[in-house]
This record gives structure tokens, sequence and C-alpha cells, in this order.
């Protein structure tokens, strides 16, 4: 978490790049990455450099000649016009070079360039970002986050931000674990794996590793994860994405959180290239991913490009009904997913709608149907939405309902945090029914349990109005006479008060 100190600055920050020419939010995202990142560079060297032993190299990450390079040393140009010029000349290309040996990052700003023009506002850019408190890694990942939280606007592909208390509701779902890998086929900016880091430095935390910094926020003294380093560095996160602007901000998000190097690719994983490209991923079984969380597109209608893997069990061009299909076949067997979809995709009447709800339901395990309230996603896409919950292989027994109807934040623009909220009681619910802690066949009640068999006699059907029952209260009315003559007397008053108001008139 960062404090309001620090969401101030983000915001007088953005404002500044407003002001000074970039409207695009992305560009304006990007620009800031960059930045950060010439900074974090530096602040490695220096720690590096801090930490030397005597058969090292004093030179990390820039040689001897590279030294002005180092954000320590041309922030400090007061000739906006120099240090304009030499950013985009001399740091920019450093900074692709040098982010493409030791980052994941460096591959996706191959061909990026400043789009700073004016110096004045570089010159403002970066005294803002010298005060930013990057020396935290928690602190790095909670600035970045709410960087990326104002990207508010849908894609022309349907992508759109997923609100990060629904994220994080979807992982805890899930429950990784260190040792297992995860993946998300249209990840964005990479809010889903990073709040699988997040969720997992929380858990394998040990009291005597976290301290405690002003504002409650936490720094890990100790990395929890160390024995787990090496998996969760290289082989953890899979991410893929047909936009290469969110890649390069996913991977900025996720060097923030503490992965360095995650495997992320340029790639639409509908298409015929992904299964030829990625084999192991794209087919499943023993290769494939222990985990997928997920909110992909909704673009309606596909290109011809589909894999024909995929229509085999779909004949359709809808991508919400195809993704379903791509996340199973990218699971190893008894591997599980979180997924948001749009309504339609539960109640849908075609054969194509039919036939994912019944390979769901059928071939593989359908453990969950949480419907989100109606407008979380109103600020990006205006759509009804659930998050389905299942895993790969076996047979659907009985599915897990909840009609949550609040997520703590009003729905209006600004999005302020209210007393109600039906989510952590999601989380709650669902252990307890995994713990067979209940038999929730109270169908009134906003958590219940439907059985396979129940569902298909519906058609499959998935849409928790289906099954859930109204409870009806008698309601007592007057009688039509009593609340006649009630009428009368109101006639009654109403015209002597306007025969008065006439005689005052006269």
């Amino acid at each position: 978490m960062i404090n309001n100190q620090v969401k101030s600055d983000i915001d007088r920050l953005w404002l500044d790049c407003a002001a000074g020419g970039i409207s695009n939010s992305l560009t304006i995202i990007e620009q800031i990455s960059f930045l950060i990142f010439a900074r974090l560079l530096d602040m490695e060297e220096a720690q590096h450099e801090r930490n030397l032993r005597s058969d090292e190299s004093p030179h990390h990450l820039f040689r001897v000649d590279q030294q002005t390079l180092r954000w320590q040393n041309w922030s400090r140009m007061s000739n906006g016009e120099d240090m304009l010029k030499f950013v985009r000349d001399e740091v920019f290309p450093h900074l692709r070079i040098l982010g493409g040996k030791k980052f994941t990052f460096g591959e996706y700003i191959k061909n990026v360039s400043l789009q700073i023009s004016k110096a004045s506002l570089l010159l403002s850019m970066v005294e803002q970002i010298e005060n930013l408190p990057l020396g935290n890694t928690d602190i790095q990942g909670g600035l970045y986050e709410y960087l990326l939280s104002k990207l508010t606007t849908a894609g022309i592909h349907g992508q759109f931000r997923t609100p990060r208390h629904i994220i994080k509701l979807m992982v805890e779902l899930i429950d990784p674990k260190p040792f297992e890998t995860i993946g998300d086929p249209a990840c964005g900016t990479a809010g889903f794996l990073v709040a699988v880091m997040k969720y997992l430095r929380k858990t394998y935390s040990t009291p005597e590793s976290i301290e405690t910094l002003k504002g409650n926020n936490k720094n890990y003294l100790v990395e929890p994860l160390e024995l787990n380093q090496e998996h969760i560095q290289h082989n953890m996160f899979h991410g893929f994405d047909f936009d290469a602007t969110m890649l390069r901000l996913a991977a900025m998000n996720l060097m923030l959180h503490g992965v360095e190097n995650p495997d992320l690719h340029y790639m639409d994983t509908l298409s015929k290239e992904f299964p030829e490209k990625f084999p192991d991923i794209a087919n499943g079984d023993k290769n494939g991913l222990d985990i997928i969380l997920s909110n992909p597109p909704f673009k309606g209608t596909l290109a011809e490009d589909v894999h024909p893997s995929l229509l085999k069990i779909v004949q359709t061009r809808k991508s919400e009904l195809l993704f379903l299909v791509l996340i199973l076949r990218m699971l190893k067997s008894g591997g599980r997913s979180a997924t948001i979809v749009p309504d339609g995709a539960l109640f849908g009447s075609s054969k194509a709608h039919l036939a994912v709800r019944e390979y769901l339901l059928d071939h593989n395990q359908l453990e969950g149907v949480i419907s989100l309230p109606t407008g979380v996603f109103r600020s990006f896409a205006g759509l009804s939405t659930a998050i389905l919950v299942f895993t790969k292989g076996g047979c659907t027994q009985d599915v897990f309902f909840y009609d949550a109807q609040t997520d703590g934040l009003s729905q209006g623009k600004k999005c302020q945090e209210n007393a109600d909220n039906d989510l952590s009681d999601v989380l709650t619910q669902y252990r307890r029914w995994r713990n067979g802690e209940s038999d929730f066949t109270d169908r009134t009640a906003k958590a219940f349990k439907v059985s396979a068999a129940d569902i298909r006699a519906h058609n499959f059907e998935l849409s928790i109005n289906r099954y859930r029952k109204i409870r009806h209260q008698e309601v007592k009315c007057e009688e039509p006479k009593v609340i006649l003559a009630r009428m009368r007397m109101l006639e009654a008053e109403i015209q002597g008060d306007m025969a008065e108001l006439e005689a005052m008139l006269r």
C-alpha cells in the first residue's frame, strides 16, 4: 500500500504530462515507466557498489566509460535542452541494450523512443521521480499499481483493467503455491500475475521477516520465498498479449514487484501461431500450467485465424467461448483456473454456448459460479460478469453458486469504499463448501449448491437467477374502500387550501 502523499505525487506527475502535451494515457505511463527504470538501474548499481567484494568488478551495470548514463549524473543537469538531448540520444539507447540483458522489460523497449518533447516537462518529471520512494519493493509495486489504475478505458479488442479487489478475490479462491506455474493468456498489464506474487509473499512470510514502516507499509527483511527464487524468477509466471504496449507495462509491473524475468510474449493466443510457437503450454497435459487466472477480452466475432484445435470443441468465433476452451487446453490435468466471463456465456442458447458449458460440466470439474455485482466494470466496459472456478479433468458433481451483490465500493465515478461488501464472504463460503462444512441446500441464501444433474436438466445454464429462489413475504394492504376514503379526505383538504389561497388573492 502507498500513502496519500505518494498518490498525490503520482497525480501531479500525471497532470504535468497531460499539460505538457502527452494526451494518451498509455504513453504517459510508458514514459514514466522508462524514467523509473533508469532510476532503478542506477539504484541497483549503487547497491552493488556498497556491497562490493574484493574479487568483484566495481561496475555491475555501467562500465567505467558509461558512468555519465547513470541517473545520478544526468538527472543533475540544470539545462533542460541539454538533458532532453542526452536522454533521447544516449540514455534511451543504453536502456534498450541494458534492459534486454538483465530484465524481460528490456525486450519490450527495443523500438520505443522518448516521447517527451518539452525540456521543461522532462526536468519536472525527473525531479518528481527522484522524490518517489522507490527504495522499497512493496512500495514500488503499490506505486506502479496506482499509476496503472489510471487506465480506465477499454481497448479496441475489449480488454480493460480488472479491479484490484476482484483480482485479489480470484487469487485467494485459487490459493497458488510457490512451486506452481501461473499463466494468463491475455495478461494485459499483468495484474493477475502480480497479485499472485503479492499473495505468495504475504502467505509464506513469517512475522520475523516483516518490518512495518511508516503508514503501515510492509518491508520484507528476509525474502520469504528464498527456496523458490529460481523458479519464481524464471519459470513460474507466463503471460501473453497481442498488445506490445501492454507487455511493456506488464514486464515493468512484475519487475517492480520483484519478478525480474517473467516469461512474457507478444502473441494472440487464439491464433494458429500460438500452438506452433509454444506447443508445450498451448497443448497442456504434462507440460501445461498449474494455474490460469484471467479476464480475457470480449471482442465479439474473431477473424479466420482461430486454431482448429479449439474449433473442434466449439464451432464459434466468439472470443469469450474460445478463451474458456483455450484455458482448459493450456492447463495440465488437475490444473485450476478462475476466469471472468460475461453473463452471456452463462445462459446463451446457441449451440456453441451449450457446447462450452457441457464441456466444462461433463469433461472437467466446474467448481464455482460467482455472480459479480452489477457495475463492477461499469467504468470500463459496462458488462455484467461472473467468475468461473474450475479444474481440468474429471466430472462435475455439484457447483457452488454465490450472488455477490456488493463489492465494498460505490459504483459512482470515484468508487468510494463503503461498508457493504460480499467479497470476503464469497471466499469464506467457498472455503466452507470445499471443506464440506455445510450442505448449502438453501437456494434463498446468497451461497448455495446446484447438482450437475440439475444443471443438465436446465440446458446447462449457469445463470444464478435460474436456480436461486426468492423468499416471498406476505404484504398486507388496506382495503380499497379505506384507501379511497383517504384519497377523498386528501382531495377535500386540497380543495379547501385552494379556496383559501383564492380568497387571499382577491
